[in-house]
């Protein structure tokens, strides 16, 4: 039998650092295309292997045939996304500490704006992504992947501009898109809710995401997840529901509330 060979310390320490860059490309290409091609491109890989296996010489001959320009087709197809990883490998924190500061500052920088909205009573819905994608959502709306900021927010939302309808989505603690199409609920709800706070619901009954409805008649702020709505709710229980989609600090599940806590009198 084959010797084991020693396990040095400079070897763990390459697997490890292998690992960590091979889990923030998975983090950086998650519910995007990219993801998408990434998978064909293995499931490629696998038939090639098979082949080789089989012996079907036909089919390996052809793939070994097209493989040295998949590559190249790649980068052209691609290159719009592939400088959007390299850019977002200097913004990432790569330590608990950095992504810590980067969540926290999000996380203010988003309270703030929310505040602002219903100071002004100025409608608006934030979806903030958890574990299930919202890739096809994203890609309704106009692209942004910018940095979260109250003042981009509240320029978002303002009345007739352009972004104003819709809904912006939070992916990964920066603004993937705004002005996103949401389906809406089909469940039975109160008639006195409007269009946005149906979206802000019907998006949580297809993810677990979170929704974050601010009414433009009452500037009042209303949370929807998993298919239910929680109206009026304080700034502290904003703080832990944003913290928790966020994924900063302790990690809470978000309670099941019954569907309507108060029926508000609105019809946007």
């Amino acid at each position: 039998m084959p010797a084991i060979p020693h396990l040095t310390l400079t070897a763990i320490l390459d697997i490890f650092l292998v690992a960590v860059l091979v889990y923030q490309a998975i983090l950086m290409v998650r519910g995007r295309r990219a993801a998408s091609i990434l998978a064909g491109v293995g499931i490629l890989v696998m038939v090639y292997l098979v082949a080789v296996w089989m012996r079907l010489e036909l089919l390996r001959t052809l793939l070994a045939t097209l493989a040295p320009y998949t590559a190249f087709a790649l980068i052209v197809m691609f290159q719009s996304d592939i400088r959007r990883v390299l850019a977002r490998i200097g913004q990432r924190g790569w330590f608990s500490f950095g992504s810590q500061l980067q969540r926290r500052e999000s996380l203010e920088e988003l309270e703030l704006a929310i505040a602002q909205l219903a100071e002004d009573k100025t409608g608006a819905l934030i979806v903030v992504e958890r574990e299930i994608g919202l890739r096809t959502f994203v890609e309704s709306g106009v692209l942004l992947d910018g940095q979260i900021s109250r003042d981009i927010l509240l320029a978002i939302f303002q009345k007739n501009a352009a972004l104003h309808d819709g809904a912006v989505i939070i992916q990964n603690d920066r603004i993937a898109a705004a002005a996103c199409f949401l389906p809406l609920t089909m469940n039975p709800v109160s008639r006195t809710l409007g269009t946005r706070h149906r979206a802000g619901i019907g998006v949580t009954e297809e993810s677990d995401c979170l929704s974050v409805i601010v009414s433009e008649e009452r500037g009042t702020v209303s949370l929807a997840y998993s298919g239910e709505i929680e109206h009026d709710v304080t700034e502290e229980r904003l703080q832990e529901a944003l913290a928790d989609a966020l994924g900063y600090g302790i990690q809470k599940k978000l309670p099941r509330k019954t569907r309507h806590v108060r029926q508000p009198q609105e019809s946007r």
